[in-house]
């Protein structure tokens, strides 16, 4: 892309369940990691990269939600509040107008930490209009702190993706952040659905491309993820 995104979303309505018994009390998004709220990682991250009005949908606990995001001053933010837990297809279909023709999105709850270049800004230049419905970044399942899984994707050393197979292990895993573009929910209707049928319609079409972190990322699913993620970013404070 000629210029980085100006608009972005923050996913911040599901409700936390394997995070419990701290999600009880309060939404995951505002569970804090090095003294930070997770919400104000994604949101700090999203302005570093220029980014100038974020959209952040809000479901469970959104009251507690949208008096956090009040205390903040800039970027400029908007609430999509949800009734209905809408899953993240039909949370992003429903923001559709206060984003950019191209925006960000990214998981509220996740963190990593920038390579040389950051992540957003790598999307950024890899993003190619007039190829790309969507492009994700991708971790090492072998470097994800407090991952164990099977992995999601395929990557191959020019971007293009496939899905692991039912048996098959994958190397990569969907970091939770991501550009994508409007052409991406053409003929899709309002409603509750997951991104990942957009992601295979795209895939099919060769409209789908991935980019594979640098840096570190951290599985925060858990209150023992939770609790690793923090060991290790004391580790890094303790470096420097």
């Amino acid at each position: 892309m000629s210029l980085a995104p100006k608009s972005g979303m923050v996913l911040a309505a599901g409700l936390g369940l394997r995070l419990r018994p701290i999600t009880e009390r309060l939404p995951k998004p505002l569970v804090t990691l090095g003294g930070r709220a997770l919400l104000d990682h994604a949101i700090d991250r999203l302005e570093a990269a220029g980014v100038e009005h974020v959209v952040v949908n809000a479901h469970y606990m959104a009251e507690m939600i949208e008096g956090h995001l009040a205390a903040r001053g800039k970027p400029a933010i908007a609430v999509s509040r949800e009734e209905t837990l809408l899953e993240t297809g039909g949370g992003v279909l429903k923001a559709l107008p206060l984003l950019d023709d191209a925006f960000y999105v990214v998981n509220a709850d996740v963190f990593w930490l920038d390579g040389k270049t950051p992540a957003l800004l790598r999307l950024a230049r890899a993003f190619d209009p007039a190829r790309h419905d969507a492009l994700l970044l991708m971790q090492r399942t072998t470097s994800a702190l407090g991952y164990d899984g099977p992995g999601d994707f395929i990557v191959d050393p020019l971007g293009r993706v496939r899905r692991r197979g039912e048996r098959e292990v994958a190397p990569h895993l969907f970091a939770g952040v991501q550009l994508l573009s409007k052409r991406l929910f053409a003929g899709c209707a309002p409603g509750k659905f997951s991104l990942n049928p957009l992601y295979d319609r795209a895939i099919a079409a060769g409209r789908l491309a991935a980019l594979i972190h640098d840096g570190e990322w951290y599985h925060i699913g858990t209150p023992e993820g939770l609790a690793l993620a923090e060991e290790r970013l004391a580790t890094h404070r303790t470096e420097r």
